[in-house]
């Protein structure tokens, strides 16, 4: 089977695609209101916000359509050599199709190239798929949220070793 998906950098014309695509998977999963990334105000600007220094937010095009996107920026309130994984969301039709931990190797690259040295996410219970590819990725996780991200929603921490 040949992939009927691919990866590139997020544009402006995408902010709109994007936001409804976190907005449609977040509360799938029971993520919604004040304490996740739902409520972020760069989800409806996520080129701009992404275009800072150290900072790279990437789609999954399936059939010319954006279906999902992730990205690295530092962490807020954490060491300089820490990066979070950021807004790494899927709709149902780009999930099991290897998107995901392509996407996944795509932000680490990234990472690693502004000089990270270590990558940092959060995420609820139930996210259980994603969980998944966190730790085939090499995450483990933590006990204790890092930075000051605002999501107080989360209850799961990671980090990685670049």
């Amino acid at each position: 089977m040949s992939q009927t998906w691919s990866i590139r950098p997020i544009r402006a014309e995408d902010d709109a695609r994007m936001a409804w695509i976190i907005r449609t998977v977040m509360p799938e999963f029971g993520a919604t209101g004040c304490g996740f990334a739902i409520s972020d105000p760069e989800v409806d600007w996520m080129s701009r916000a992404y275009s800072a220094p150290r900072n790279a937010y990437f789609v999954v095009e399936r059939d010319g359509v954006v279906v999902g996107g992730g990205g690295v920026a530092p962490l807020e309130g954490g060491a300089h050599g820490t990066c979070e994984l950021r807004k790494m969301y899927f709709l149902p039709e780009a999930r099991g199709l290897g998107a995901g931990a392509a996407m996944m190797a795509r932000c680490l690259e990234a990472a690693r190239g502004f000089g990270f040295t270590q990558c940092y996410l959060e995420t609820l219970s139930g996210m259980d798929a994603a969980m998944k590819l966190y730790e085939r990725s090499g995450f483990r996780r933590i006990d204790a949220p890092m930075g000051a991200t605002g999501h107080g929603g989360c209850n799961t921490f990671y980090l990685l070793d670049l």
